[in-house]
């Protein structure tokens, strides 16, 4: 019987896991903060966003794999599912945002969209230090309960400078580039879904504190 143990895999494998596509959000939203600075090395900081999707896919499929082969999960098969997937999905929405940039070559960005995405940085940080706080739930609820208040936080701030932005792009254009403002909003409407996409992982971890304690 011990044999045939050790050839199951680790349940905390799942927290390595999550760990580990934590902190690819984490080079994620630095690539990304650093495209929207522009210059030359833009293509290649696009390129970074979208390498870090990759590999972030990889480690989501294994989760996947995981929950398929695990006969004992560290709680709910559905919550580990749906927690990857959140979490995949922000790095996708990362992703998209470099997507459009490139699609509309667009080389010059607004300081709101900077913060914007310096929002995207402080998120990606808090969820890497939340991921280690769920190999101990009960232990550490009220430091995940305050990262998923701080997290909604920084979604809220992130609608404000989403109005903000659209707002003074149509001061700038409403009277020349109706196309500018077209692209200017399309990156604007990206930026804010990535802080969405981050807030839906923290509402994941909450529902799975929620189930457990």
């Amino acid at each position: 019987m011990n044999w045939f143990q050790r050839l199951l895999p680790r349940e905390d494998k799942f927290f390595d896991l999550f760990e580990a596509h934590a902190a690819i959000l984490v080079a994620g939203a630095g690539s990304l903060r650093r495209l929207l600075d522009g210059g030359p090395d833009l293509a290649r900081h696009a390129q970074a966003v979208v390498d870090k999707e990759n590999e972030a896919d990889r480690i989501a499929a294994q989760v996947m794999e995981s929950v398929r082969r695990t006969f004992i999960t560290p709680f709910d098969r559905s919550d580990i599912q749906e927690l990857i997937q959140a979490m995949d999905d922000s790095i996708d929405q990362m992703n998209q945002t470099a997507k459009t940039i490139a699609l509309f070559e667009v080389r010059e960005f607004d300081p709101l969209m900077r913060e914007m995405a310096d929002l995207a940085i402080e998120a990606a940080a808090m969820t890497a230090k939340a991921m280690p706080l769920l190999r101990e739930i009960a232990r550490h609820a009220p430091a995940i309960n305050a990262y998923v208040t701080a997290v909604k936080a920084l979604e809220e701030r992130s609608d404000t400078l989403h109005d903000d932005g659209l707002r003074e792009l149509f001061r700038r254009h409403r009277d020349g580039n109706a196309m500018a403002f077209v692209v200017g909003s399309e990156i604007y409407d990206h930026l804010e879904k990535v802080l969405d996409r981050f807030e839906s992982v923290a509402n994941q971890v909450n529902a799975i504190v929620i189930e457990h304690l």
